[in-house]
């Protein structure tokens, strides 16, 4: 099961495989992180954004989690405003499962 929460049928197919990923990575903790957030923001990103989104996409699960948390800091490259939003809209004050 994704946990995914909306429908895809308005979504183009670019928006699509990107949800599909953000729900499909590895680290269930990163499928829920990355997953709501790709379900909140994906159908108002521009292309640039998801270009961004999508090289999100492809960082190590374990890297991008410890940079969410701050328990890394955040390389330049990935420092955007994508990924700060995405950190944004993680709440640390409670487990990610919940």
């Amino acid at each position: 099961m994704s946990g995914l929460q909306r429908s895809t049928v308005d979504l183009d197919p670019r928006r699509k495989k990107i949800l599909f990923r953000a729900w499909h990575r590895g680290m269930r903790e990163m499928d829920l992180i990355m997953g709501r957030f790709a379900e909140e923001r994906l159908d108002r990103m521009s292309e640039a954004d998801l270009d961004v989104f999508e090289l999100l996409i492809e960082a190590p699960d374990r890297d991008l989690l410890a940079w969410i948390t701050g328990r890394e800091p955040t390389p330049v490259n990935y420092d955007t405003d994508v990924f700060r939003a995405l950190k944004a809209f993680h709440s640390h004050d409670k487990p990610v499962h919940v």
